[in-house]
Parts: C-alpha cells; structure tokens; sequence
C-alpha cells in the first residue's frame, strides 16, 4: 500500500467516523481492518494530515471513551437477559 492511499485512508475514515459517529470498532468493520489500525490512522496520522478534521474526530473518540462503561452494561445485561440472541 502507498503512503498517499494510508493517508488517504484515514482521511475516509475520519470523515466516517464525524459523520456516523461511531467508535473504532465499527469503523474498523465498516473499512475491513484492525481496531488498531484505525486508531493510529485517525489519531497519529489524521493529526498531521488533517488537523481540523483530527479535532472533530477526537471529539467523538472522546466521547466514545466516556460512555464505553455504559455501552458495556448494557451489552452484558442483553447478554444474559436474552435480548441480544
């Protein structure tokens, strides 16, 4: 893979992620690679690319962050409640 299609890579993947807001995970599944990959594209690489861009980005990761625990309870209480079969 070249360097311009990383960067622009994660230039998409910014975009996708202020645009649907969603977390790592599913833009990781939505694009078809690693959670890690998306992360050091839209943290490392997007900051030197796209700095206003990075800014939006990080705010929803941000976000993510902070609701990550609640996000969790309810998948586990869907789990053994039988909701999520």
């Amino acid at each position: 893979m070249l360097k311009g299609d990383i960067e622009e890579r994660a230039v998409q993947m910014g975009e996708y992620i202020v645009e649907n807001r969603v977390t790592v995970r599913e833009t990781a599944k939505k694009f078809g690679i690693s959670k890690s990959s998306v992360h050091k594209d839209v943290t490392e690489r997007l900051k030197k690319i796209n700095p206003s861009l990075y800014s939006q980005v990080r705010t929803i990761l941000d976000i993510n962050k902070a609701e990550r625990h609640i996000r969790g309870g309810i998948a586990t209480h869907n789990k053994y409640s039988g909701e999520n079969t």
